[in-house]
């Protein structure tokens, strides 16, 4: 097995087929193919079964899957420790974090790096806190910014501040509000499907659940925008981190609700692969956040 046939495979499960993988490989379909056929041959059994969507892994795929994602970081890695010898630059940096945290207190975290690190190429996506675990163990990015820690082992989280989380309501609601209202209340929450990807969710289950707010109670929205643009037009009242309607408070669209023994906040974690390299630019950044959550 070469880590070329590896990073293919990864390919074609991640895109869901052969196609979609060459073309993110810059290849043919035809030298795509060829190479999991080489894998699978030097493994002799079928990586993948065809289905109606295109490829799903089979049974030894799956068994291979996190020791590729092992190996095709470790490659990544290599890559990145050897740019930042040849390019004396600190090397490069990618970061992936909850849209929510990419704020006001974020810009003063680039500001920190431009000045510790003038050279460094700084790479930003936005993700879901499960996202943004996925791409750091997969070493598309160095940093991870997310809500809560993540169990699996081939990460190492680092938990930084509590994100305080607030209730909102349209601009002309009751400033005040007594919590044992609130069960009463028409609430606005995302949708708990099996899985569900954003771990900010976990304290407002807490809450609902506190205040026995009925089911036919909350409006699931799987939108964080499209939650807020409903409270503003007095849809309901919803629970929301600080950090993600600051635009809207000061532009007077939402209002924050003051509840007494109303408490609720999400941890704000930095992920980063166990083991995995850090250049310069990545470590000037880690420690830029860090100072960053000492000061909130």
């Amino acid at each position: 097995m070469d880590s070329d046939g590896l990073a293919t495979f990864l390919a074609v499960h991640r895109l869901g087929g052969i196609t979609r993988a060459a073309e993110a490989l810059f290849l043919s379909q035809p030298a795509v193919s060829r190479r999991i056929a080489t894998l699978e041959r030097e493994l002799r059994v079928p990586l993948f079964e065809r289905v109606t969507s295109g490829m799903a892994l089979s049974e030894a795929g799956r068994a291979l899957l996190p020791y590729a994602e092992v190996v095709v970081a470790g490659v990544e890695d290599a890559a990145a420790a050897v740019e930042a010898v040849r390019s004396d630059a600190g090397g490069p940096v990618s970061l992936a974090l909850v849209g929510t945290l990419a704020g006001t207190r974020f810009t003063s975290v680039l500001r920190g790096l431009a000045r510790r690190e003038p050279r460094a190429r700084v790479h930003l996506r936005t993700a879901t806190s499960t996202e943004v675990s996925d791409l750091v163990r997969r070493a598309e990015v160095t940093l991870g910014l997310r809500y809560s820690e993540d169990p699996d082992p081939q990460l190492t989280c680092e938990h930084l501040y509590e994100e305080r989380m607030v209730l909102v309501g349209p601009p002309d609601a009751l400033s005040r509000r007594r919590l044992r209202d609130l069960g009463r209340e028409q609430w606005l929450a995302f949708p708990e499907l099996p899985g569900w990807p954003e771990a900010a969710g976990r304290p407002v289950r807490q809450v609902l659940d506190e205040l026995a707010v009925p089911d036919d109670h909350i409006l699931r929205i799987d939108s964080l925008s499209a939650q807020k643009r409903l409270v503003e037009a007095g849809f309901g009242i919803a629970l929301i981190q600080e950090s993600a309607i600051t635009e809207e408070v000061r532009a007077g669209t939402l209002k924050i609700l003051d509840v007494a023994g109303l408490n609720a906040a999400v941890p704000v974690t930095l992920v980063t692969r166990r083991g995995g390299y850090l250049s310069a630019a990545a470590a000037a950044l880690a420690d830029e956040i860090r100072q960053t959550a000492r000061g909130t």
